[in-house]
């Protein structure tokens, strides 16, 4: 029976959740795949950690050399996260000439053409189906089973953090701050919560697949990102009367325009499959020509999840001889043909708080008016039983991305009595 020496660098929640998949599934392996994939080396600085998840004293290293020296490992796993040292020690790996399987995002987004050229140099495979989604396997099915259409477009709730939080604000009215707090105590946010609430490690998942999705590469720095920090329980209540969910939604489009790639919330109809994704579920929406619309639902992080989808590229890896690689020019910058598409079109959410009085919403409509934008639908709400101002709810028509920003600036210049309490985008 073929043999296969694993070295895992991090032990943390990810890493400890593989090391044990993969010594407590060893003999399943054995019999499912005629391949024994054994642990022979771990790179953790916490030693009591490592020896707290049962990993023997003589295969904890001291550092990246003694793996990459050690003829036992063929598959280093990378769980450690963040740039570095991580691409340090996974160049040195693959300059080993050994596999790598990666769930870090953020390496593989920035630097995933400098680690596949290694890979490619050293005929060695890099995998990185944890990068997105967690346990979802969308890589793999965009590698595999979807290879035979053209994929049109992509929508994702693609990070558990932000969606978990929204799920708590729409359910239960609370503030972001607070929603935040309680995410933070229960281990769901860091205590920087800034690449989870800004948008940032969508976007470092958007880049990666929206690549694999339109064979073109898609760095991250083209994708146009907001995040959910300013959202307020006023907007999301009225969203519901509405008939609309708020997410965080990582969009991507190809068509003969160009490719439109954004992260960004957005009021989701409740009739909309992604709709009822919540807490810190994830779910990838794609639709390609040939199979029409297809929808992949699961955990999105976590220990058990993440680990799952890092054992299933090493087994992966572990019985395939020959290695792929990515099937676009896979350089630091798109290919210079590539356009993108910034003047999105969208329907759009506007609140605005105006002087209760005769003819304020004919001003705002007029220069909505003026700038191309139709109106779908109104609502006046000053149900707080304030005598001077009201909420006006307004939500339009398909419009540009441009237009809105336009007329929007114009109400808060022109319009003394209104201000623009909340512009959110309608998918």
């Amino acid at each position: 029976m073929k043999k296969v020496g694993v070295a895992i660098l991090g032990l943390g929640v990810v890493g400890g959740g593989t090391y044990k998949i993969l010594t407590g599934h060893r003999q399943n392996y054995m019999n499912a795949h005629c391949v024994d994939i054994v642990v022979e080396s771990v790179l953790e600085t916490n030693r009591e950690r490592a020896l707290a998840c049962g990993v023997e004293e003589g295969k904890l290293a001291s550092n990246i050399s003694e793996i990459c020296s050690n003829p036992e490992v063929d598959i280093v796993v990378e769980t450690i996260g963040g740039v570095e040292p991580a691409k340090s020690y996974v160049l040195a790996a693959l300059n080993a000439g050994k596999s790598v399987v990666t769930s870090n995002k953020e390496l593989y987004c920035k630097y995933g053409h400098e680690l596949e050229k290694a890979a490619k140099h050293n005929h060695v495979g890099l995998f990185y189906e944890a990068t997105c989604v967690g346990g979802v396997p969308v890589i793999r099915a965009l590698l595999d089973n979807l290879q035979g259409n053209n994929i049109t477009s992509i929508i994702g709730i693609i990070n558990g953090t932000t969606n978990y939080i929204l799920t708590k604000m729409t359910n239960e009215g609370k503030s972001y701050a607070d929603v935040l707090k309680e995410a933070q105590s229960l281990g769901y946010a860091e205590s920087d919560p800034t690449s989870d609430v800004e948008g940032y490690d969508a976007t470092y998942k958007l880049s990666i697949l929206s690549g694999i999705c339109f064979n073109k590469k898609i760095p991250y720095s083209n994708i146009y990102r907001e995040g959910i920090s300013n959202l307020s329980p006023v907007d999301i209540a009225y969203g519901k009367k509405l008939g609309y969910v708020i997410k965080l939604l990582a969009i991507g489009k190809d068509s003969s325009k160009g490719v439109e790639v954004r992260v960004h919330p957005a009021f989701v109809r409740t009739s909309h499959p992604l709709a009822s994704v919540n807490d810190n579920y994830n779910a990838v929406y794609i639709t390609g020509d040939s199979v029409g619309d297809v929808m992949f639902y699961g955990k999105g992080a976590g220990a058990m999840p993440t680990g799952s989808a890092i054992v299933g590229d090493v087994i992966y890896c572990a019985t395939h001889t020959q290695h792929r690689y990515s099937t676009f020019n896979n350089t630091q910058s798109a290919a210079p043909d590539t356009k993108f598409v910034t003047n999105f079109e969208s329907a759009y959410y506007l609140r605005f708080l105006a002087a209760d009085k005769a003819g304020e919403l004919a001003k705002i409509t007029a220069i909505l008016g003026k700038y191309g934008i139709s109106v779908a639908k109104v609502v006046q709400d000053n149900e707080d039983g304030c005598k001077t101002e009201v909420n006006l709810i307004l939500v339009t028509h398909y419009t540009r991305e441009a237009n809105i920003k336009k007329a929007v600036a114009a109400i808060g210049k022109d319009l003394a009595d209104t201000a623009v309490e909340a512009v959110i985008r309608v998918i």
